[in-house]
């Protein structure tokens, strides 16, 4: 057994001891080997993205998921786009078993020939015949595609009075559609006719539930009706059951809301830039932690990976996120219902740590970030210890809520705060948008999403960043160990605690609160992502070069919370956020003997450089305009490119230059002596560890 496996078995001990059943869920997201096209940078759909996402679950079903079933679903729809946004879903039993036989693979072509046109009617009748009813089709008009051809038939299901715990029988409805023959045409949005029927036509008396068959030159698809789970498997089994020698259709629709009670499901979603995968619930940290590795070996088969190639051979993570998502098994054995002190000692906990929120994300952070934290994005923590103090005071008390819990309670306080600037909750680093929201599609699903995680090149590495998220879940059981209070950071939280140095302090001291709690995390995987995240800029060993010892002067990129500007319109009539990222910042390490000898000129003027003890530390950080973009913040200050260093050393004076790219600063040959200046005195407080070069 793994120290990972220790560790997970270790901390789920507790929580089970506990009563506790937390599940894991993942976001994960994967981009192709040569991501070219808009929608792997800006977009979230384009002409490569569904192809490959078929692909991927051509794969999954053969080696993984074998017997599930295929579904093209749609998603959210957001302003200045045409349709929804698709996900395609893999269904299977929750006990790993198929709930379709289907006779080949559920994929649309593979095995079989197509269902032509002029069998479309014939088809339909048989699997009327197979369901027990006769189906009423009415043949529309494709004004995209005359040759295509697609016939709508109105499908539903009586209300059941059944009350035992035994599936109803299902009583199907049919009905004809007496629509006008102007009126029998698709509307003229792409994608798959059962989106695109005229049902404002639909008479009011029948529901809005129509089965869709289409077929054109690329084969036949189904567009199934909104059912409910049994329903829904008994159709698509009469469906399977009517194949014979025919290849398996496309199969879109909508999943039904009931499916997570008796299957598991797995989503390959469009998002802007990536494929983001939506992982099955998971009951334990081994079963996550199993599905990012074949996710991992899926991803490289069909060519994607979960991060991206820079031009200078560097790696950089998708840009679309990792997201961690904790919840339970089902709503009545939910582990934050009934236990909201635990919950906001977690929340208070990881305010207490900038680390959890800043290490292991992208490169926007901040309150104009897709994860800001709860406090930098409404200033102050003093709403939140008001709301952190009223939910952890319901522990214990009776309960006023229809479900006899603090759901409504946490999910009605917390939604208002965790959440950016704008009053979007589904962007904070730890969203409650899905935990209890009734008056929110899909707001009630009880879960708490951890969104400062960002895609790494490891998937190893995300797993073990969820066993930290586990294991700290664990040891916060304990109230001793839940800070009792608000960290008010101040100013320090956007400059000293965002330096490379200062989250690895940081994330040390989790490391040692755990290990002394008897869940010993290594830190060698963390150390691998703190060197991967913050690459050197610039390592100047000394007047001896010796690569071995600990550089005397060390400068790693630190990140920036880059400035939200006004809405700017964009191409397609509706407006974006857009942030200003022109500034960089770097931090600067030197050991003792550099600060007592040497000098560092930044630009021709000296850096502050106190100096300190062997074995003390002096934070000290640069930040400079690294270009100036369109719209921008101060439009009138010039970027400070070309970024020049000079190291005065009794050896010699060493000149470098930051790279057109800003990756690392490259050696340059001095032209002279170098002219005295006055040193760099530009802090905006007098507190702050940061030198801005904007401030003279």
């Amino acid at each position: 057994m793994s120290w990972m496996e220790r560790v997970a078995e270790a901390a789920e001990f507790r929580l089970r001891a506990a009563g506790i059943q937390l599940t894991l869920g993942g976001e994960p997201t994967l981009v192709p080997l040569e991501p070219e096209g808009p929608e792997w940078s800006v977009t979230a759909d384009g002409p490569t993205k569904l192809p490959i996402a078929r692909a991927m679950a051509r794969d999954l079903q053969q080696r993984i998921w074998r017997g599930s079933t295929l579904l093209y679903c749609p998603g959210k729809r957001y302003d200045g786009e045409v349709n929804p946004r698709w996900a395609l879903r893999l269904i299977i039993g929750d006990d790993g078993t198929p709930p379709i036989r289907w006779p080949g693979l559920c994929q649309p072509g593979l095995e079989g020939s197509p269902l032509q046109a002029s069998e479309g009617p014939a088809w339909l009748e048989s699997l009327g015949g197979l369901l027990g009813i006769t189906l009423q089709p009415l043949l529309l008009r494709d004004p995209l595609d005359p040759d295509r051809r697609a016939w709508a038939a109105p499908l539903s299901v009586a209300p059941s009075e059944e009350t035992s715990a035994e599936p109803a029988p299902v009583d199907w409805m049919v009905a004809p559609w007496p629509l006008a023959e102007g009126l029998r045409e698709l509307t003229g949005a792409p994608g798959p006719a059962g989106l695109r029927l005229p049902l404002e036509h639909l008479p009011e008396d029948l529901p809005r539930q129509v089965l869709t068959l289409e077929i054109d030159p690329d084969g036949w698809e189904l567009f199934l009706p909104p059912l409910e789970r049994e329903p829904l498997r008994l159709l698509l089994q009469a469906v399977a059951d009517s194949l014979g020698d025919l290849a398996a259709p496309r199969l879109s629709g909508v999943l039904p809301f009931d499916a997570g009670e008796r299957w598991q499901v797995l989503g390959l979603t469009a998002d802007p830039g990536v494929l983001e995968i939506n992982l099955p619930v998971c009951h334990s940290w081994l079963e996550y932690h199993q599905w990012l590795q074949q996710l991992e070996e899926v991803g490289e088969r069909v060519g994607l990976r979960s991060w991206k190639a820079l031009p200078d051979g560097r790696q950089e993570g998708t840009g679309g996120g990792n997201h961690l998502l904790w919840g339970g098994p089902d709503l009545a054995h939910h582990p934050f219902f009934s236990r909201p002190a635990w919950l906001t000692g977690i929340l208070r906990y990881w305010q207490w740590h900038p680390a959890l929120a800043y290490l292991f994300c992208g490169p926007g952070v901040g309150p104009a970030s897709q994860s800001p934290r709860p406090d930098e994005a409404i200033g102050e923590c003093f709403d939140l210890e008001l709301a952190y103090r009223a939910i952890e005071q319901a522990e214990g008390q009776p309960s006023g809520e229809p479900f006899g819990d603090c759901r409504g309670l946490i999910g009605e306080t917390l939604r208002h705060l965790h959440a950016d600037r704008s009053g979007n909750n589904h962007r904070s680093e730890i969203s409650f948008d899905k935990f209890w929201n009734p008056g929110a599609p899909a707001g009630c699903l009880g879960l708490v999403e951890f969104r400062a995680l960002e895609s790494l090149p490891n998937m190893a590495w995300s797993s073990t960043i969820a066993l930290l998220w586990t294991a700290l879940a664990a040891h916060l059981l304990e109230p001793r160990h839940r800070p009792t209070r608000l960290h008010d950071w101040g100013s320090t939280l956007h400059d000293r605690q965002l330096l490379p140095s200062q989250l690895w302090a940081d994330l040390e001291g989790i490391l040692t609160d755990l290990a002394a709690d008897g869940l010993a995390l290594d830190p060698a995987p963390f150390r691998a992502i703190w060197e991967w995240r913050f690459p050197p800029l610039l390592c100047w060993q000394g007047e001896s070069g010796s690569t071995d010892a600990a550089p005397a002067l060390e400068l790693r990129p630190a990140p920036e919370p880059w400035p939200l500007i006004c809405d700017t319109p964009v191409q397609g009539g509706f407006t974006s956020r857009f942030i200003d990222g022109s500034l960089r910042r770097f931090e600067v390490v030197a050991n003792p003997a550099f600060r007592r000898d040497c000098q560092l000129l930044v630009n021709g003027r000296p850096l502050p450089l106190e100096r300190t003890e062997e074995g003390a530390s002096q934070v000290l950080a640069v930040r400079f305009r690294f270009q100036r973009l369109y719209p921008c913040l101060h439009p009138a200050i010039a970027p400070h490119m070309p970024l020049e260093l000079v190291l005065l050393t009794p050896g010699g004076d060493v000149g470098f230059r930051l790279h057109p790219n800003g990756h690392r600063f490259e050696p340059v040959p001095l032209p002279g002596p170098v002219p005295a200046a006055p040193a760099w005195h530009g802090r905006q407080r007098p507190s702050d560890h940061t030198i801005d070069l904007r401030i003279d």
